[in-house]
């Protein structure tokens, strides 16, 4: 081949269009990658509509305060339950929140766990921790006032318009986890269950339909494990999403006081059931490993709806 002769087709580089049409072209190419980018945005947005918060990782599930900033108000004594604190995001650009109700136990008041408050609240939900009627109650009488709290949230309390009325749940501690239970068996439509060291008579819960997490501690000697957290678990449905964490080297008080491994797991449930945020199934399945806060860990997985 002489020195003048043309370069093969495959060697040529692809001209660029010039002047005004190459313009247009570029232009039109951005747009159709802007319109891709916001349609991707739009679609996932579909896919989980109730997702609240940023992308979680395990630092930000273990972290004492989420994103969002959180005021209280107080709840005055009324005839379903006796008051309580209600906690809830300060913004309301993200749209509407899930709301959850925490009951104390035998002899407690709402200090018992009222750590839960703020910790759930800055990561998307609206919480109302709650006194009973009676600090002597026992877990069923619990278990209503549970679903009164929630009737209050969603029906006249102060902020009623921030929370999905469709997206509710409750957690409890000792008799208010027995409670809890309670709760979840008088209304199916719960989205989430969490009893802390749960005590209860009642040994068995085929009725319960909500997707429910029970933690025990294997110290408890207040609600042993054998006789209460673990009977509990295996009497739940089968087919039902469900969860028993074992707290290691813990007693019957370790939810009622800043545990990171009750918040990180309770924290997890309640966003992957009441949010149906999958972001957070990663957290829960595969099923976490024994470690040094954690005794054992069953449940089913992967998670379903």
């Amino acid at each position: 081949m002489s020195a003048s002769a043309p370069a093969p087709e495959s060697a040529a580089r692809p001209r660029r269009p010039r002047g005004r049409l190459g313009a247009l072209l570029a232009t039109a190419a951005v747009l159709a990658g802007l319109t891709t980018s916001f349609t991707g945005v739009a679609d996932a947005a579909a896919a989980n509509p109730y997702e609240r918060g940023p992308a979680p990782t395990t630092a930000s599930i273990e972290a004492a305060r989420g994103s969002y900033a959180v005021s209280q108000t107080t709840v005055a004594r009324t005839s379903g339950f006796g008051g309580g604190t209600v906690y809830y995001p300060t913004s309301t650009s993200d749209g509407t929140f899930g709301a959850v109700a925490i009951a104390p136990g035998f002899t407690a008041s709402q200090s018992a766990v009222s750590w839960l408050g703020p910790r759930l609240a800055s990561q998307g939900f609206v919480v109302i921790t709650i006194d009973t009627l009676s600090t002597l109650d026992q877990p069923a009488a619990r278990g209503d006032q549970l679903l009164a709290a929630l009737d209050y949230l969603t029906q006249s309390s102060s902020v009623r318009t921030r929370i999905d009325s469709t997206r509710l749940g409750v957690m409890g501690h000792s008799m208010g986890g027995g409670g809890s239970l309670e709760a979840a068996k008088d209304r199916p439509s719960l989205q989430a269950a969490v009893p802390l060291t749960p005590w209860n008579t009642d040994k068995t819960w085929p009725e319960v339909q909500t997707p429910t997490l029970i933690v025990g501690a294997d110290g408890d000697t207040v609600a042993p494990v054998s006789s209460h957290a673990e009977p509990f678990y295996t009497s739940l449905p089968s087919a039902l999403n469900r969860a028993y964490l074992e707290l290691n080297g813990a007693t019957h008080s370790a939810p009622t006081s800043s545990n990171t491994t009750v918040a990180k797991y309770s924290l997890s449930w309640l966003k992957r059931f009441i949010d149906n945020d999958t972001r957070y199934e990663q957290f829960l399945c595969p099923l976490p490993a024994a470690s040094a806060t954690i005794e054992e860990y069953r449940g089913n997985c992967p998670h379903t709806g």
